[in-house]
């Protein structure tokens, strides 16, 4: 067997994912685990510089991460989540983006034994959306409010090629219906080629997102036995490939409860660090979804469950280490977890999500042909009213990427801080959008004083005026998507 080197900025994915490297940093972070000067040492190194400079903080690396989370001192547990908290706001301020996704298809030829969609499931019904009902779905998501789309659909060449994905993008992009668009169209589907990637990015994908599932290559090829899925390499170096054919907007993710999660931490932030050592960019996102009970699936055969406290410390330390990324909590959680979540370092939230194929225009939410059970089953309009209830900013806001800002353009803005001096008014032009198209009467109250607070906070005396002018043509009149 051939021994592999451990190097960030190769592009064979056992050098920048390397099995030692994390092994040695395990070991490492055991034997460090209880140096609390260290600790500290590391937690400074990582603090905001809330002053203009280049960066805000010095990203920390995946070996002195791993001693944060393998610490066991409660005072230094409290100084993570404080530190995450601080560097999310400096970052991102208090807006949440909000998202939904829409499930395009379940037809799957992979034989994923954690996935309800894998082949060899006979009874899950297999549906696949025609153009016209990928209509019905995007005006019923639009007349929720929603925005921004991420759109899922299992691997399989016959029913779902990328001809099917690139009509249905164009198809949801150009759906206007009352003052309802979607402004930006995520694609969540399997690791492809650079020319189909290049396909994807010129029908204007936002982020293209592929989960890892896990970094152990060894679990993953136990838990990929069939399909093209099972080939890690391919796999594991999808995002340099979409980089090469131009998105530079790539998100990462695992599937907490497969193996160890001090594993696969350690593996997600070497693969954020490769990122940043070969393209220049790291992740646009970081997802940090666990495994949840699904048809033909039960989370208990995984015996890597992780606790709610140690989920959220491992939310912070994502935060803290990999600091300018987005960071994504969906649906598969509970309210009380989310809303911890939010404490911690997430800036993007699902809302009134269905995880079916065809599921919105239903009345009655379907379970048939669900991936995953929903835990937070509030509506849109809950969801939003919850937010501005402790004290975050529901945001719609799509103006990085519709302006060109992606990849490199968009991480100088976010790293030095700059962004906020854009997305914070644009959270407040999008919000007043949904006040006046979607919310109901108390969540519209509730929106209006919000904005009329956070309206003084924007520093830029002409921006702030021209922000408030925007929000007042949009409230009285029928104006929309200003954006700076």
């Amino acid at each position: 067997m051939t021994e592999h080197v451990y190097n960030p900025s190769s592009p064979h994915a056992d050098e920048f994912i390397n099995h030692q490297e994390i092994l040695d940093t395990l070991q490492y972070a055991q034997e460090h685990k209880d140096d609390l000067e260290l600790c500290r040492s590391i937690l400074k190194k990582a603090h905001p510089n809330l002053a203009p400079k280049k960066e805000h903080c010095t990203c920390i690396t995946h070996r002195e991460a791993a001693v944060l989370l393998a610490c066991e001192d409660p005072e230094i547990n409290e100084e993570i989540k404080t530190l995450a908290r601080q560097i999310k706001l400096a970052y991102y301020g208090n807006r949440i983006v909000l998202f939904a996704p829409l499930y395009l298809s379940n037809y799957c030829v992979n034989g994923c034994l954690y996935c309800p969609y894998h082949a060899k499931n006979r009874e899950i019904p297999r549906r696949k959306l025609t153009q016209d009902e990928i209509r019905a779905e995007v005006i019923a998501l639009q007349d929720m409010g929603h925005k921004r789309l991420a759109i899922e659909a299992g691997e399989d060449p016959k029913h779902n090629p990328i001809e099917y994905i690139l009509e249905s993008m164009q198809t949801i992009y150009s759906i206007k219906h009352k003052n309802g668009a979607i402004r930006r169209v995520n694609v969540n589907i399997a690791a492809t080629t650079v020319e189909e990637y290049r396909m994807l990015k010129e029908a204007e994908i936002g982020t293209y997102i592929l989960f890892q599932e896990t970094y152990n290559r060894a679990r993953y090829e136990e838990l990929h036995p069939t399909g093209p899925k099972s080939d890690y390499e391919w796999h594991t170096e999808a995002h340099d490939r979409a980089q090469e054919a131009g998105i530079d907007d790539v998100g990462l993710g695992v599937l907490f409860g497969l193996e160890g999660y001090a594993y696969e931490f350690c593996g997600l932030i070497m693969h954020a660090e490769h990122l940043e050592a070969r393209f220049g960019v790291g992740p646009h996102t970081i997802s940090v979804p666990r495994v949840k009970p699904a048809m033909d699936i039960d989370p208990d055969v995984f015996d890597n469950g992780i606790p709610d406290e140690m989920f959220e410390k491992i939310i912070a330390l994502i935060r803290i280490t990999v600091p300018y990324t987005g960071m994504i909590i969906s649906t598969r959680e509970s309210e009380a977890v989310r809303s911890a979540a939010l404490q911690y370092g997430i800036s993007q939230i699902s809302g009134g999500s269905r995880t079916s194929v065809g599921g919105y225009t239903e009345e009655e939410r379907p379970h048939d042909t669900e991936q995953f059970d929903v835990s937070d089953q509030r509506t849109l309009d809950e969801v939003i009213a919850w937010l501005m209830d402790c004290g975050h900013i529901p945001s719609f806001c799509t103006a990085c990427y519709r302006a060109g800002r992606t990849g490199d353009r968009f991480m100088s803005f976010c790293k030095s801080g700059e962004i906020l001096n854009y997305c914070h008014p644009n959270a407040l032009m999008t919000l007043s959008e949904y006040l006046v198209d979607y919310a109901t009467p108390a969540t519209a109250e509730r929106g209006w004083e919000m904005i009329r607070e956070e309206l003084t906070k924007i520093p830029d005396a002409r921006r702030r005026e021209l922000c408030a002018a925007h929000i007042e043509e949009i409230r009285t009149g029928n104006a929309r998507d200003f954006r700076f």
